[in-house]
């Protein structure tokens, strides 16, 4: 009998199973290696920030209270893991990116933000992420990535329906700006 990953997680909890872990493993490796991959933008990197995070997540297993799916809870844990390794590494970042901030400060603010996403080629889409923060990123990878509902994006911030959507328009001013001054 398959268990459901909320139960899964119990029975690797009370016992502390390793071989339960290994089969939690095996079903979310991937969706955390892809998360970690549109951080990390290297293969080897995202391999390790998916260790990490599984080593983590190991220690931290107990801490998951059921108050949402098991899945929309290591979204969140894994971006959280993945926005503090961006941060971290932050100013090495800086020194690897050829942006002209004097584009940016030049930026009108009558400026239309209303643009299409469908418009933007996805490389350059990749690339304009990579400028905004990382919290920017988070948000709108959550919404628009992966698909989860304000609801659910709710859940893996700890804040209200509003300050999700506000966050979410703003990050997506914030990524529509950085792509028509870079991109077009």
């Amino acid at each position: 009998m398959k268990l459901s990953d909320e139960d899964l997680v119990r029975a690797i909890v009370k016992d502390n199973n390793t071989m339960l872990f290994e089969a939690l493993y095996d079903r979310f490796s991937s969706v955390v290696y892809n998360k970690c991959y549109g951080f990390a933008k290297d293969e080897d990197e995202a391999k390790d920030l998916t260790q990490d995070v599984f080593l983590k997540l190991f220690v931290k297993l107990g801490s998951f209270k059921g108050m949402s799916k098991f899945s929309t809870w290591l979204y969140a844990f894994t971006y959280n893991h993945c926005v503090n390794y961006v941060t971290r590494n932050t100013a090495k970042k800086l020194e690897n990116q050829s942006v002209d901030y004097a584009d940016i400060e030049n930026i009108s603010e009558d400026e239309d933000d209303s643009s299409d996403f469908n418009d933007m080629r996805v490389d350059q889409l990749k690339k304009a992420l990579d400028l905004i923060s990382p919290d920017e990123k988070m948000i709108l990878l959550l919404k628009y990535q992966d698909n989860l509902s304000i609801k659910e994006i709710e859940t893996v911030l700890g804040v209200g329906e509003s300050a999700v959507k506000m966050r979410i328009k703003r990050a997506k001013g914030k990524l529509l700006t950085v792509y028509d001054n870079n991109f077009n």
